[in-house]
């Protein structure tokens, strides 16, 4: 196993390896802020199972070198988020916005007085009730869009500048668990059918399955799309130690399959900076990552990790930062760590 080293990037620095944050709840929901006038920003949403949740905006001090937690940027948020996330603008072009997925896609205004909500957008305008979403993805050419995916086995484009939905989908034969965007108008997902699609908005009414499960109807719970190379993706199996790595250019057939993980794998994160780097993370409390660039050989036994982290606890959420590619974020219990890499 490597070390630190083995992967850093850049010159010495004089911030420590790791920073930990320790929340009142357990945490799932967990962001990376992508904007650079708002470095080692993240967002972390609780997990309690009665109705008493909050999305959270912490920062890091550089002076005092620890996370510091505004009561002001805490906002209460019904139901656990499956997932939140920034606008993905480096580049500060566009309002300071967050998004959080649960019973329904919400948009809020974050401001140094607060946060706001900004919208509630939902399909079933005319009943109380709607399909829980299990997680959405923000297209990062084009802001006006986020992908949603829900248990009632669609998944919806909106036009979140309009609020109104852009194109509804039915995008598997069962309850669709992760969406992720390949570009502006394509986007892929999975599903407790055991499918990874890929669909192209240009040609709605068809979509091109890339990998299916072994075992018939095995879930796959997670997707992640590279967007260094799009030609590649990588998904994970539930209650699987194993992650897939796909090309999308020969469906159906694995291109590698990770397999060092010691228990079931809940999360993973492409390097956004590197086309042949992945982050896993799972039950083990292992987070792992892999360089991916002998893949093309046949690697007896399989691949091993450049390098391993040991978390607290079991890791339930991975985010690797968009504008600060040197830090990962894992989330296990009621912590968020961030650790160089």
């Amino acid at each position: 196993r490597g070390t630190m080293g083995d992967f850093q990037k850049g010159g010495p620095d004089r911030r420590a390896e790791i920073y930990t944050y320790e929340a009142d709840d357990i945490i799932y929901g967990m962001a990376w802020s992508s904007r650079r006038d708002k470095r080692f920003r993240l967002a972390v949403g609780s997990f309690n199972e009665d109705y008493n949740n909050y999305v959270q905006i912490v920062r890091l001090d550089d002076e005092r070198r620890r996370f510091v937690s505004d009561p002001k940027l805490r906002f209460k948020h019904k139901f656990p988020t499956t997932k939140v996330m920034f606008i993905p603008d480096r580049d500060c072009t566009s309002e300071d916005l967050l998004a959080t997925s649960a019973d329904c896609l919400r948009l809020w205004k974050v401001g140094d007085e607060g946060v706001q909500l900004q919208c509630a957008l939902s399909n079933n305008r005319n009943s109380e009730y709607c399909a829980p979403l299990t997680s959405f993805d923000w297209n990062e050419s084009d802001h006006r869009r986020i992908g949603t995916s829900s248990i009632d086995t669609t998944c919806t484009i909106w036009d979140v500048e309009k609020q109104v939905v852009d194109t509804q989908l039915i995008a598997h034969d069962k309850e669709v668990y992760d969406i992720a965007w390949g570009g502006v108008g394509v986007f892929a997902s999975v599903s407790a059918d055991g499918s990874v699609r890929v669909f192209d908005l240009r040609d709605k009414e068809h979509s091109t399955i890339i990998y299916e499960a072994p075992q018939p109807d095995t879930p796959l719970v997670r997707l992640g799309w590279n967007k260094q190379d799009p030609r590649y993706m990588a998904t994970i199996l539930m209650d699987s130690p194993k992650v897939v790595v796909l090309d999308i250019r020969f469906p159906t057939l694995p291109v590698a399959e990770l397999q060092r993980h010691q228990a079931c794998v809940n999360t993973l994160a492409w390097a956004p900076h590197s086309a042949c780097h992945i982050c896993t993370a799972g039950d083990d409390s292992q987070a792992l990552i892999w360089d991916l660039s002998s893949m093309t050989q046949p690697l007896d036994g399989g691949l091993d990790p450049i390098l391993a982290y040991t978390a607290g606890a079991e890791v339930n959420q991975l985010q690797w930062s968009n504008s600060q590619p040197d830090w990962v974020a894992i989330a296990f219990s009621n912590k968020l760590q961030i650790l160089r890499v």
